[in-house]
């Protein structure tokens, strides 16, 4: 894939960053392939990445700091595609080529400083607001917002966020630029609700939570694009595992948890 230049999107487009909560990378390509994702197949083929973290905190810790899933099979980490790059994290003072320099602890204070609006949708519970570990990502951001309905224990929990979501867009004007992190959480477990008959959890589930995810995000899209140009960043943060090797769920080191799928594109 061509590297893009940031430098030729700050300040010029809006900035979508959705995150498909524990989204595995298999499950994503099964579903690409098949065609159960058509709004997001439009916007090209998932990127086969290592993810930042094996589970939300440590993974957004990453992404936030300009650290997004790089490309499996890069073997030198000064090689990796950057959007976002700080000077102060030794590794040079000079940006990468394509890569925008941001002043501030996280791409989105630098995002801020450079004249952004900052908004965030949360869903997990680390970005709830509810307690003092699940105050500290919302807090990068000038607005953010979060309710029960938004949460992975809640079916319709895509639905009621990007209804949120597509609500509030409504409200802004096009002025000044608007950058959204939307996390979304159905894919989290438990999504055994999205298949018929289903009492646990499996890959199959999986599947259907970002079948029905899919369905839900046209919408965003739509409302999005008529605020004027829009670049967005789509990825997982982590995979899971559903038993695997004897494995479940994440928050250890797997090759299910740590494979994830990333695309970047304009609207």
């Amino acid at each position: 894939m061509d590297q893009i230049d940031m430098n030729e999107i700050v300040g010029k487009c809006h900035m979508l960053f959705v995150c498909l909560d524990s989204l595995r990378y298999d499950a994503a390509l099964g579903e690409q392939e098949r065609g159960g994702t058509p709004v997001l197949n439009r916007y090209g083929k998932w990127r086969k990445c290592q993810a930042p973290g094996n589970f939300t905190y440590p993974s957004h810790q990453a992404m936030f700091a300009g650290f997004l899933p790089i490309d499996d099979g890069v073997r030198d980490m000064k090689k990796r595609e950057k959007l976002f790059f700080s000077e102060d994290i030794g590794m040079g003072r000079k940006a990468p080529e394509g890569a925008y320099l941001f002043e501030g602890a996280t791409f989105v204070e630098g995002l801020r400083r450079a004249g952004y609006e900052t908004y965030c949708i949360g869903g997990l519970s680390f970005f709830d607001k509810r307690t003092d570990v699940g105050k500290v990502m919302p807090a990068y951001f000038q607005h953010s917002y979060w309710n029960p309905s938004f949460g992975c224990k809640v079916k319709e929990s895509a639905k009621n966020q990007i209804d949120f979501a597509v609500r509030k867009l409504e409200t802004l004007s096009a002025e000044p630029l608007i950058f959204l992190y939307l996390n979304i959480s159905a894919l989290h477990y438990p999504n055994y609700f999205y298949q018929e008959g289903k009492r646990r959890d499996d890959v199959e589930t999986h599947r259907a939570a970002l079948r029905y995810v899919d369905h839900q995000l046209g919408r965003l899209f739509g409302a999005f694009r008529k605020k004027g140009d829009v670049f967005v960043i789509c990825c997982s943060d982590h995979g899971t595992c559903y038993g695997e090797d004897g494995y479940w769920y994440h928050g250890f080191n797997h090759p299910l948890v740590n494979t994830v799928p990333y695309k970047h594109f304009f609207l």
